[in-house]
């Protein structure tokens, strides 16, 4: 059952669903300088509910040493944080104001949808 998609137009209302780009990790390629460049899968665009983070979500990810502006996410289908010994994760998304997020960690995982913390990037 998707408890997501039942709840969302109401919380819609208050806090409306918004189309965000991912681009998938594909992992990396190495230049003539032998410094990795991140790769990405081509976009895709789906729904998502930007949040802020609440005090467990803090909590689950103060250990992880991240520093500056931190959301959650909730996303309609799957996105991978990352996971070093896989070499898979560090999803960007996009947002409509054109920032850029990494996806940091993911804090709930369903089969119909999932909620991250990003981290925003730099410019």
């Amino acid at each position: 059952m998707d408890l997501h998609g039942i709840v969302s137009p109401v919380i819609g209302a208050v806090n409306p669903l918004v189309p965000v780009v991912i681009q998938v990790s594909t992992g990396y390629t190495t230049n003539a300088d032998y410094k990795q460049v991140p790769s990405y899968a081509d976009p895709v665009t789906r729904q998502g509910q930007v949040q802020p983070l609440s005090t467990g979500d803090i909590r689950h990810i103060e250990g992880m040493n991240l520093q500056g502006v931190e959301r959650a996410i909730y996303i309609h289908g799957a996105v991978k944080g990352l996971i070093r010994e896989e070499e898979v994760g560090g999803d960007l998304i996009t947002l409509p104001d054109g920032s850029i997020w990494l996806v940091a960690v993911v804090l709930e995982q369903w089969p119909d949808w999932c909620k991250v913390g990003v981290t925003r990037q730099n410019p």
